[in-house]
């Protein structure tokens, strides 16, 4: 079940360099073996004929760095995010002052561990109240990456001349989808920048394996 967005910082409450580390993590949560494609022209209606190709993906990886910008300041990272029906593992390193930041997430609980210690929670929201006061719409990200609206839910989508998305708004975000590349012959987000008032996430992905079975 996709959480509603709660955004409650503390009062007072700066986030550190290590958990504005885990932020990045959870913000992105839900190894690639597969650089993306050459760049292609992308062809107009590409799009509505592998949506559904793309709904039925379970199984991915992405490579890349994501960057943060709040009013405390800015940050950037490396990212490697597997995932899996039932699973998923994500990766950050890079500055952040921790270094390594590693979650492990499955139908029972979610793990983190960094140079902050090892933590627990049955769920990533659940573990981002815990740390940090707050929680964001994880079910949502992974449908995001993939160009995906999340199901069951409200949105604003507007497509560009391609018929690509181009600007989603959904639990009270913007996602901006700015760039595409081609892997496994579909077509998938490359740079996508993701703000939610204060809070402004670019993710660029430079390797793609979407696990097809075709």
């Amino acid at each position: 079940m996709i959480h509603q967005l709660s955004f409650r910082l503390h009062q007072g409450y700066a986030p550190s360099r290590a958990w504005l580390g885990l932020l990045l993590i959870v913000l992105l949560a839900g190894c690639a073996s597969q650089a993306p494609g050459p760049n292609q022209a992308r062809e107009r209606d590409a799009w509505s004929t592998q949506v559904e190709r793309l709904r039925a993906l379970e199984s991915w990886s992405l490579a890349g760095k994501v960057g943060l910008r709040t009013n405390e300041g800015s940050e950037s990272a490396n990212i490697d995010w597997q995932q899996r029906p039932d699973t998923y593992r994500i990766l950050i390193s890079g500055p952040f002052g921790a270094g390594r930041t590693l979650m492990r997430g499955g139908p029972e609980k979610v793990t983190l561990n960094s140079s902050e210690g090892h933590f627990e929670a049955q769920t990533p929201e659940a573990l981002m109240e815990q740390q940090l006061g707050w929680s964001l719409p994880i079910s949502a990200l992974d449908y995001w990456v993939r160009g995906l609206p999340a199901p069951e839910a409200s949105k604003r989508l507007k497509h560009d001349d391609l018929g690509f998305p181009q600007r989603l708004q959904q639990f009270g975000w913007t996602i901006e989808y700015r760039d595409w590349t081609r892997a496994d012959d579909l077509w998938l987000p490359r740079r996508l920048v993701m703000t939610y008032g204060d809070l402004r996430a670019t993710l660029v992905i430079t390797q793609w394996d979407p696990m097809t079975d075709s």
